[in-house]
């Protein structure tokens, strides 16, 4: 395991590009803040990455299609190991 890569299963089953993740978070970033809102990583447990929705994009109704439609969608297709987004 490298500073990259995080180990999410005690057997290392599933592990998450941290990189790549954090790349992709700052890719998909400027959309949000485009409509006054952002987004906080907060950890990533067994391949679902956990996110808090915050500004505008916290209380927006459309949040959830933002979450699964987008940032899910995203997330899935450019990050190994993620299996799943969840906003917290």
């Amino acid at each position: 395991m490298t500073d990259d890569t995080m180990t999410t299963e005690p057997d290392g089953d599933v592990e998450v590009d941290l990189a790549s993740l954090n790349e992709t978070l700052e890719y998909i970033r400027p959309a949000l803040q485009a409509d006054g809102g952002d987004l906080v990583l907060l950890g990533v447990d067994s391949g679902t990455v956990n996110l808090q929705l915050v500004g505008a994009c916290g209380g927006c109704p459309m949040s959830t299609m933002t979450l699964t439609a987008g940032i899910e969608r995203i997330l899935k297709d450019r990050v190994p190991g993620v299996q799943a987004v969840n906003a917290v």
